[in-house]
């Protein structure tokens, strides 16, 4: 009996894997978003509507999180962004926060697994946001697992830690002042001024030399658009072009604001772990259909 059961789900899973590379083959055709954003919401409702612990919420939440990654590598989207935890996040009880940071160290570690959906995908991953404020252990384990997939180019996985917009902007900010002082330091200081015998026809040139002195001062000192974008911590990845929130919730949460202006926000009702594969359809299915408008605004800026 437990081998016709065995069977019997073997078939069915052969079956529906065939029908959904069918089904991706399909959504082909169009364009395919190169990267998709999640903010990963629900959790602790889905475990108190299940009437179980909120870290049961989490582990259930990390599953669809798998699940999710594996449709969007395999549809042909390159780069997946999560938004995994929060710097406000740090707020909740202790207790839940150490919970989380334990099995965050726990799914970091297993992602360097052979039979890891890295190793599948051929996933490079990076953690973003102020890993300082993580714990050792975990800030530790989410380094060894940047270098040990750094020689990966097939897909591109973002993972959001310790992580606001905000703070991005801010740090960016700081990273371009920086920057800019030790590029001073490493002109030298511009001076002023002329000899007093440094005269043309009798007329000193001291106007003239000043305003050039004023103009390489301006152009040094300046801190352009370029600048910021290079130093936030998105900068290893092109903007989003999705990002999808699930239970239902329209709010960006302090979550890639620089990079989001011109992209569409897909909110279903469904909580983070009831999250599946029609939602991701549906999602990529109203990219197609908006696509040439959206890339016309993109074009504009």
């Amino acid at each position: 009996m437990e081998k016709m059961s065995d069977r019997a789900s073997g078939l069915f899973g052969g079956l529906a894997t065939f029908m959904r590379k069918c089904l991706f083959k399909v959504i082909s055709v169009g364009p395919v978003p190169d990267h998709i954003a999640f903010i990963m919401d629900g959790n602790r409702r889905f475990a108190k509507k299940q009437n179980n612990p909120t870290g049961a919420g989490h582990k259930a939440g990390y599953s669809s999180l798998m699940s999710m990654l594996a449709h969007c590598y395999e549809l042909g989207v390159k780069y997946v962004t999560v938004y995994a935890f929060s710097i406000d996040n740090f707020k909740r009880q202790p207790e839940e926060v150490e919970f989380l940071m334990d099995l965050m160290l726990e799914k970091i570690e297993g992602l360097l697994e052979k039979e890891s959906i890295v190793i599948e995908y051929g996933i490079r991953v990076y953690f973003i946001g102020n890993l300082e404020l993580l714990s050792e252990p975990v800030r530790l384990a989410a380094q060894r697992a940047m270098k040990a997939t750094a020689k990966n180019t097939k897909a591109v996985l973002l993972v959001c830690v310790a992580y606001t917009s905000c703070d991005e902007i801010v740090h960016a900010v700081q990273e371009s002042c920086k920057h800019k002082r030790e590029e001073i330091q490493a002109n030298g200081e511009i001076h002023g001024g002329v000899d007093d015998d440094k005269k043309t026809n009798g007329v000193v040139l001291r106007d003239v030399e000043e305003a050039e002195v004023s103009e390489k001062k301006d152009k040094l000192l300046s801190i352009k658009l370029v600048d910021i974008e290079k130093h936030l911590y998105m900068a290893v990845a092109p903007d989003p072009d999705i990002v999808i929130r699930s239970s239902g919730e329209t709010r960006l949460s302090n979550f890639l604001l620089w990079q989001t202006s011109h992209c569409p926000l897909y909110s279903p009702s469904a909580l983070w772990p009831e999250l599946g594969l029609r939602h991701l359809v549906w999602a990529v299915l109203n990219f197609q259909r908006s696509y040439q408008y959206l890339e016309k605004k993109r074009k504009k800026i």
